[in-house]
């Protein structure tokens, strides 16, 4: 809330100089805050009452987490925030009822009427109830104690839903917290610490509480003046990259959309608006945990102040800024833009979120989270694929370091993307990594059969980053309209051959775009497969036990080689969604956009060469000599969901190894939704490649292949086993049409033929699933492979919802 930052003093009074509440008189101990809701603290009775001026005066209402659980799978982090609310107090009777009006159907309209009508249509939410404790010259008094002491950012209901058990607030262990419980002139923050207790029912919550029957977590309540009526709206355009609100407004005439769609954005103004350069009136700030520590804290620093290179280009000087959070600044104060600095026991997603008027779309706060273990992901990545980084010394890090650092850095700039107002732009890797919207993989290169990693990560804004900036916070010019300049903007996007995809788009499993991706590189995939493929094949002949510092367990170095031997997962996602993938746009009438057209037949064939490599034997056979370092795990060093896992007890398992990479490589190219389209679009044009013809070349190159190493053999075998697991799968699943199911129907056939005359137990097996499956399909249950070791985010996401990474 960049116009209310600033420090102000707080005003704490003794109850003894004059009240207003007669009920007030008689308490002892009360000290009072003002601001912009004025209360009382009772330290005898641990209690707040609020006092309320205004009635039927609406303001915003966030709840939030001060402190979480630690726990990436649950999802209740440190500085969490939770939804945003337009509210007001109305009396009823003896009570003021804290009120929600609907916003999301609303009558823009000057007609009172109409207004009233919409609101009368549509259900509202009284939030709470408070019982009138006095009132005097048209001011209230309540106990705003026991809205405080509730679980309003639904801690318990998160934890039933996760199967973590069943809990219920302890208002006993509870209490109001009140170090960062304090009143501003444009803003009144409440905190409580609340303790939930009941019976832990999952290995997550157990991990991280040190009494898993009593789990105590800060709540923050935010009570914020709505801003003044200034900010200008501006409208969404698909092609933006821009996040929206959205609303229904019934005043709307009847030849235009109902649905109303705003972007979300702070609020930026020139100081001189006829300058090309100029200062704004309110820069952007954001403060950074001063909890995070050196080299992350600069390199944080550094990543989230790329985007002042955008806002430059625009024509602000120092718009965009970043600073280390004042000593005696709350962080879950809305008056600051955050970034903050985040601990969970395990690995996962890092997010920006931001308090948003619903009314507008005015950007009031943004909060990124960025997880702290993220960075090691990086660091493990790189210390796999150095050559033999501890050879001579167990202090050469700095190599491995630099490289978590440098993306460390965009991970800065993307989350701070999102709380900008900006979405995720998945097409961006195939524009010369034109966004730091889009996810990364490390972008290395081979040197003299050595790999480089001085360009793994960028080291600015991207171009569609400009872009998405320039509509968002650009300012039009005197001669004409906005809506001039914001189409301005997007037509020198589409000549500069910049390209926007997002979310939904580019998932592996359902995604059908063809050139958005996430975690991939480079213009063309299936190119960027086979260089990757040989990138890892060079990492993993360089592997040795050099890989890890002296006195490190063997097991140490079985987990660093696990991100190796998966280093191409993402990229064959990226190649895979090319078969049966579609190349469009969000495109508009008038736009010349391209809107939608197949991927030639010469490229997905490119593709399918390609993902046949990933479910090559010489590819997944991890050597022997790498086999003698991996002993069984050692004591103190238990496998983690980061791990191989294993059919094979306490030892390595390395026909599992090359199981899970296949299932993940078959789950790709034989998923349902992609042969679905494959039978689609080759029955709109004939030349295109069909699923015949996958199914044939899968075979082909995984049933035909034969191997005079029995290691080899074994592998294939595995692999084989796998390519007819996943037939099964497209032909019993609901997903998969009748055309689909007939011609996976038709390879069970073809197989069980190629095996008739074959008595080798392998073949016998292949014969005796066929039979099973032909004679029942519906009871057919898939075998499972060993699940892949998390891999997402690659030392990075969640973004998700509010937009994580």
């Amino acid at each position: 809330m960049k116009r209310l930052i600033g420090i102000f003093v707080l005003l704490i009074t003794s109850i003894t100089t004059a009240q207003t509440f007669d009920t007030l008189k008689d308490k002892e101990n009360l000290t009072k805050q003002e601001g912009f809701f004025d209360f009382w603290y009772s330290q005898k009775e641990d209690k707040i009452y609020l006092q309320v001026s205004q009635l039927n005066q609406e303001f915003i209402y966030v709840h939030s987490l001060t402190s979480g659980l630690g726990s990436n799978d649950i999802g209740l982090d440190r500085g969490q925030l939770g939804g945003t609310a337009i509210v007001k107090f109305q009396r009823a009777g003896n009570k003021l009822l804290l009120v929600q009006p609907n916003q999301d159907y609303r009558a823009n309209t000057n007609n009172e009427l109409e207004r009233r009508s919409v609101e009368q249509a549509f259900a509202k939410s009284v939030l709470f109830g408070f019982e009138i404790k006095d009132e005097s010259e048209n001011a209230f008094l309540i106990d705003f104690t026991p809205f405080l002491m509730q679980d309003a950012h639904g801690v318990s209901k998160r934890l039933k839903q996760q199967k973590q058990g069943t809990y219920e607030l302890d208002l006993s262990k509870s209490a109001l917290a009140m170090q960062r419980t304090k009143a501003f002139p444009k803003n009144t923050e409440f905190e409580a610490l609340l303790t939930f207790s009941g019976d832990a029912g999952g290995r997550n919550i157990r991990s991280v509480a040190p009494d898993a029957s009593n789990l105590s977590v800060t709540q923050h309540h935010s009570f914020v003046q709505l801003p003044d009526d200034g900010y200008q709206k501006r409208e969404f355009d698909t092609r933006s990259g821009a996040n929206f609100i959205s609303y229904q407004d019934y005043a709307t005439p009847i030849f235009e959309p109902l649905t109303k769609r705003y972007i979300k954005r702070h609020r930026l103004e020139k100081k001189n608006p006829e300058a090309k350069v100029s200062e704004a009136k309110d820069p952007i700030i954001y403060y950074l945990d001063p909890g995070t520590p050196e080299p992350v804290r600069s390199a944080l620093l550094e990543g989230a102040r790329w985007w002042n290179q955008a806002f430059e280009a625009i024509g602000y000087k120092n718009a965009f800024q970043v600073r280390v959070l004042p000593a005696d600044a709350d962080p879950m104060d809305l008056r600051y833009n955050m970034i903050q600095w985040v601990h969970r026991s395990t690995r996962g997603w890092s997010y920006g979120a931001s308090v948003t008027d619903p009314r507008t779309g005015e950007i009031l706060k943004g909060h990124v989270s960025l997880g702290s273990l993220r960075i090691r992901q990086d660091f493990m990545i790189a210390q796999a694929l150095m050559n033999r980084p501890f050879a001579t010394s167990d202090d050469n890090y700095k190599p491995m370091l630099d490289m978590a650092l440098a993306r460390i850095r965009q991970l800065s700039a993307h989350e701070v993307g999102h709380t900008l107002g900006f979405a995720h732009n998945f097409a961006a890797s195939t524009n010369a990594n034109a966004s730091v919207m889009d996810y990364p993989h490390p972008n290395l290169k081979l040197e003299d059969n050595q790999i480089d990693f001085s360009e793994a990560y960028d080291t600015s804004i991207g171009e569609w980053d400009k872009v998405t900036v320039a509509y968002s916070y650009g300012d039009s010019r005197a001669d004409q309209t906005e809506k001039d300049y914001l189409n301005s903007v997007l037509k020198q996007a589409q000549d500069d051959g910049l390209q926007f995809i997002s979310d939904a788009d580019a998932r592996p499993q359902g995604g059908a775009h063809a050139y958005a991706h996430l975690w991939d590189n480079g213009e063309s995939a299936s190119e960027e497969l086979n260089r990757v493929l040989e990138l890892r094949q060079v990492a993993i002949s360089n592997f040795s036990e050099d890989n890890i510092k002296t006195g490190e367990a063997y097991s140490v170095l079985e987990d660093v080689f696990v991100p190796l031997y998966f280093f191409h997962r993402y990229q064959t996602e990226a190649t895979v969604k090319l078969i049966g993938g579609l190349d469009y746009n969000f495109a508009t009438k008038g736009s010349d956009l391209k809107i939608v057209e197949g991927i030639s037949k010469s490229n997905q064939n490119k593709a399918l060469t390609a993902t046949l490599k990933t479910l090559d034997a010489e590819t997944l056979a991890i050597p022997k000599r790498i086999l003698d370092l991996f002993p069984p795990r050692a004591f103190g060093y238990s496998r983690s969901r980061e791990s191989f896992k294993s059919n094979t007890g306490v030892s390595f398992d390395a026909l599992g190894a090359a199981a899970t990479a296949s299932d993940m490589s078959l789950g790709l190219l034989l998923h349902p939704e992609r042969t679905n389209r494959l039978i689609q679009q080759n029955s709109l044009d004939k030349s295109s490649i069909g699923l015949e013809e996958v199914l044939q070349e899968l075979v082909k190159n995984s049933f035909s292949k034969r191997y005079s190493s029995n290691y080899l053999t074994q592998v294939q075998n595995t692999i084989n086993f796998n390519v007819l697991k996943h037939v099964m799968n497209l032909s019993a699943s609901d997903k998969s049409i009748p055309q689909v199911k007939a011609l996976a129907n038709e390879t069970l056939s073809q197989l069980k033929d190629m095996y008739s005359t074959d008595d080798s137990a392998m073949a016998s097996e292949i014969r005796y699933r066929i039979d099973q499956f032909m004679e029942d399909p519906e009871e057919f249950e898939v075998i499972q492979s060993p699940t892949i070791p998390d891999g997402s985010p690659i030392g990075s996401f969640r973004c998700h919802g509010f937009a994580r990474d």
